[in-house]
């Protein structure tokens, strides 16, 4: 069975090298610091700073594995390539609400990427996947758990990164 792509913008593709970098360089060798002093305090068994030490470890270890699967399986996508006639991952639109009478502007990326509270939302998220394909002045009927959403889509652009 084939991996599951991870579709990155160009951007977030940058974001997680700097981060496994940043991991792989700087975190290791600060944790591997603070191991050392904590051996050095003697007994481990009753040892607190070098258990922390070592789940801090564990956990930039797990991130670092995390980061690397992500990357081996990434598909880049362009933003600058993206067809504006109709929303594609790499567009930012912009969507009427039709029940609240409010626009709201999301990016589409991938679910990698994704984070509602900066208003990036996945391809594969109900709202993402509804608008994926459609063009300005389509209407999409969102089927939720807490009922049915109608959004009118208003405008694509290019996301400003």
């Amino acid at each position: 069975m084939e991996a599951k792509k991870n579709i990155l913008t160009y951007a977030g593709l940058q974001k997680l090298e700097a981060e496994l970098e940043d991991l792989k360089v700087v975190k290791r060798k600060e944790i591997s610091q603070k191991i050392k002093e904590a051996r050095e305090q003697g007994d481990l068994s009753e040892n607190a700073e070098y258990d922390a030490a070592k789940d801090e470890q564990r956990d930039i270890e797990a991130r670092i594995e995390e980061i690397e699967k992500i990357l081996k399986n990434a598909e880049v996508v362009v933003e600058e390539e993206a067809d504006l006639d109709k929303v594609s991952i790499g567009c930012k639109v912009k969507i009427l609400d039709i029940e609240f009478n409010e626009e709201l502007e999301y990016k589409i990326v991938g679910s990698t990427e994704a984070n509602s509270l900066k208003g990036k939302i996945s391809n594969e998220s109900p709202v993402g996947a509804a608008l994926i394909g459609k063009k300005v002045g389509d209407t999409v009927v969102v089927e939720t758990e807490a009922g049915a959403f109608s959004y009118k889509l208003l405008d694509i652009q290019r996301s400003d990164v």
